[in-house]
């Protein structure tokens, strides 16, 4: 396998764009992304999230950035295993700043206790039966304190620590927390990252109210499969990545 750049080379910084994760895609598309470019925008104006929502962050305030990742090689079926890495390693990252409290909510956002701290929005390049690259969006709160309505349970770094921070310099850390898990992922296989990523799955053992099409109803989490399947009821149900909305109150 041909050597890579580390994630986070290059890092360009853009003073406003609509969206990383679009403007990452073009320039895949265009062959002018490599694995590890990283793009990280000061005001992001159109960012996406989950299920068509909208990210929403206030200029200058949060890491908004997008990671152009080679995905050569690695089975188009195991798509899930990317973010299972992503997750962890943002978890991680917060760990270090926001303590234990933080968790991966399935499938793949980042909480601080019952709030949201981050997202991950990943975006896959297929050719023919061939993954070719991804494009990893991740938004996290730093310092940003007053949101807009309609946004559920935000929380941001200063919220939990009381401490400002240089968004661009945590951007960085939190390419190298990546692409320390990334090489593992690459030479080591899946399986440890799985077991960290149930072994802190936001809500595991509790039951909680979830939502599939127009039916609300509880379940106990029992954790996530190795297809990122939500398992629930002690086994007796699984829901495919995408199927379920989660209700928070």
């Amino acid at each position: 396998m041909r050597a890579l750049n580390p994630i986070g080379e290059p890092f360009i910084e853009l003073s406003e764009v609509g969206s990383t994760n679009n403007y990452a895609m073009e320039r895949v598309q265009a062959q002018m992304a490599e694995h590890g470019s990283t793009w990280f925008a000061n005001h992001q104006t159109a960012g996406k999230g989950q299920r068509g929502k909208s990210w929403i962050t206030a200029p200058g305030e949060n890491i908004t950035m997008s990671i152009v990742l080679d995905c050569t090689g690695l089975p188009i079926h195991r798509q899930f295993d990317l973010h299972a890495v992503i997750a962890v390693a943002g978890r991680k990252f917060l760990e270090a700043y926001a303590g234990d409290d933080t968790r991966i909510k399935w499938p793949n956002d980042l909480y601080w206790k019952d709030r949201k701290a981050g997202g991950i929005l990943i975006e896959n390049v297929v050719r023919g039966n061939h993954w070719k690259f991804a494009v990893v969006g991740i938004g996290i709160n730093v310092n940003q304190t007053q949101f807009k309505d309609g946004v559920l349970r935000p929380v941001s770094l200063r919220q939990i620590t009381g401490k400002s921070y240089k968004t661009v310099s945590l951007a960085r850390e939190l390419c190298t927390v990546i692409n320390k898990l990334w090489t593992t992922f690459r030479a080591d296989g899946i399986r440890e990252i799985f077991r960290e990523y149930n072994t802190h799955l936001f809500k595991r053992g509790s039951i909680v109210k979830l939502k599939k099409d127009n039916t609300t109803f509880a379940a106990l989490i029992d954790g996530v499969d190795e297809f990122g399947n939500l398992v629930v009821d002690s086994g007796n149900q699984t829901f495919e990545f995408g199927s379920l909305q989660w209700i928070i109150e």
